[in-house]
């Protein structure tokens, strides 16, 4: 030591003892067991896949009555699905076909034109002259098929419609026959591929002059047909109201051998306008190609 208490040959120095860390505490304990550990990870990405499926699930319904209120729209306003229950327009539409009908026409003013094939509501026991209904179906079938019917997503069976194809429309002449045999529009004869194979244009002669908003219709089986020709001694000679047209069938949609759609026939585009002239307010559709 030196004379005055500091180590021989050494420095002063001054030491000051570094701090321990503070130890670090458990993770707290809940219901006995260790809270944020790898079993608690679990349960809770548990409660998140539960939470979601619950969701979904609630989802669901929702999602149903959404399609379901589309179905019907779609039925009301655009497009509807219509069961052949008869041969009368045979072999342009069969027994059984389901055809879907445009509904835009009538909803929105387009005019009816000759050999647009049209579906009408009855005007008055012409269905008595159509071949019988299908037969009924059990109890719990037949009120599936009305809640699908009623949304448009299966075809109607038993609706009192009818189906054919307008021959003259409101200030047309509609006479048969010339003299070979074929019907004729304000004087111009109709060739009539469309006609079922075997059958006349008609059996019967008649001339009728189309009052307007009325149509003469008649169906492509002319010898199995109950149309215009066979009410021609009724009221406003056996034409129907426009009024009472539910739309014009476009496709024939089922069976998928029978697809096909239904176009105006070249023949009717060559019959001049009698007593329609333009300027009458209601714009005229544009059509295709000529029927197949």
């Amino acid at each position: 030591m030196g004379s005055r208490g500091r180590p021989k040959g050494g420095r002063d120095w001054d030491f000051e003892p570094e701090p321990e860390p503070e130890p670090t505490p458990p993770p707290p304990m809940v219901g006995g067991r260790v809270e944020g550990g790898r079993a608690e990870r679990r349960r809770t990405a548990r409660k998140v896949r539960r939470r979601r499926r619950t969701r979904r699930a609630g989802e669901v319904p929702l999602l149903v009555v959404v399609a379901l209120c589309i179905a019907l729209l779609l039925k009301t306003f655009l497009v509807q699905a219509f069961f052949i229950p008869s041969g009368s327009m045979e072999q342009t539409i069969r027994i059984g076909d389901r055809v879907l009908v445009d509904k835009l026409t009538p909803w929105f003013g387009s005019e009816i034109q000759r050999g647009d094939i049209v579906v009408f509501k009855d005007p008055g026991g012409w269905l008595k002259g159509e071949a019988a209904r299908p037969p009924k179906d059990p109890i719990v079938v037949k009120q599936i098929k009305q809640a699908l019917t009623f949304i448009g997503l299966l075809p109607s069976a038993d609706e009192q419609d009818l189906i054919k194809r307008v021959i003259g429309v409101g200030g047309d002449t509609v006479k048969c026959c010339d003299s070979q045999g074929r019907v004729t529009v304000n004087g111009s004869p109709l060739d009539e591929p469309y006609v079922n194979p075997g059958n006349a244009p008609s059996d019967s002669t008649f001339e009728v002059q189309v009052p307007e908003g009325r149509l003469f219709v008649m169906g492509d089986h002319r010898a199995n047909s109950s149309d215009s020709r066979f009410h021609l001694d009724e009221g406003f000679q056996g034409t129907i109201p426009e009024s009472g047209v539910v739309g014009e069938a476009v496709l024939i949609a089922w069976p998928y051998g029978h697809w096909t759609r239904l176009e105006q026939p070249a023949t009717f585009r060559m019959v001049p306008d009698q007593a329609r002239r333009e300027g009458r307010g209601r714009r005229r559709r544009r059509r295709d190609t000529p029927f197949a």
